[in-house]
């Protein structure tokens, strides 16, 4: 991991962000803390993050209202800590467009290995830096993570671009979220098949209707395809 990797770490609570940093500097990260929504929104915009880390509860302005702001100019990675267990809470950080997420409380060694896991994720390999996939009106370029449809930009963040480029690399063969998470997330990742189907319904709410030719096709009981006609 470069010493260049810069994460900013946030939440309320001071013993967290204190033992949270001690951890992170061993692992030659450079940690910036914030203790609240409004720092967290600033020190996103003056110190370029490369992986932010956000606790939902924080007063001022809550870690959604944060995701939110930082998601309307950047695809940086986002990993949501929460004391809420419910099944609405997870998925709602998935729809904002977060990354990954852990429930509070939670052993740093294994935040510090979903950190790793997230960067990996997110970092363009080289033999995916040349990959184009060009179906009718749409052109997916994974040499700067752009996908263009009836000639427009579709902001799109790289986790569902890798779904979708995923997909459509092997058209109208059918994936279940198991094997879609095993590619795309990778095997050290924790989240659950709930997590595709949060990511596949963004894609859809940016991509249906625009073609007749390709659909973007759950099947049922089984997963996903990227259907060709």
């Amino acid at each position: 991991m470069s010493l260049k990797t810069k994460i900013l770490f946030c939440d309320d609570d001071e013993n967290i962000c204190e033992l949270a940093r001690l951890y992170l500097e061993k692992e030659n990260f450079n940690v910036i803390l914030a203790n609240n929504g409004r720092q967290a929104i600033t020190y996103f915009t003056n110190e370029n993050p490369d992986i932010v880390i956000l606790d939902i509860m924080m007063p001022e302005t809550d870690g959604y209202e944060v995701c939110k702001k930082i998601r309307a100019t950047s695809s940086i990675p986002i990993i949501f800590l929460t004391a809420k267990s419910d099944t609405f809470d997870k998925v709602l950080g998935l729809e904002l467009g977060a990354d990954d997420y852990m429930v509070k409380p939670f052993d740093v060694k294994e935040l510090i290995a979903r950190i790793k896991a997230v960067l990996r994720r997110t970092e363009k390999s080289d033999e995916e830096k040349d990959k184009i996939i060009e179906y009718d009106n749409m052109t997916i370029n994974m040499s700067n993570y752009e996908i263009i449809i009836d000639g427009e930009t579709v902001e799109m963040p790289p986790k569902e671009l890798n779904l979708l480029y995923f997909l459509a690399s092997n058209p109208n063969k059918v994936f279940t979220r198991d094997q879609l998470l095993s590619a795309v997330w990778g095997y050290d990742y924790y989240g659950d098949s709930r997590t595709v189907d949060v990511h596949i319904k963004r894609i859809r709410e940016k991509i249906d209707g625009k073609s007749d030719k390709w659909n973007l096709k759950t099947i049922h009981t089984i997963g996903y395809k990227f259907e060709v006609v």
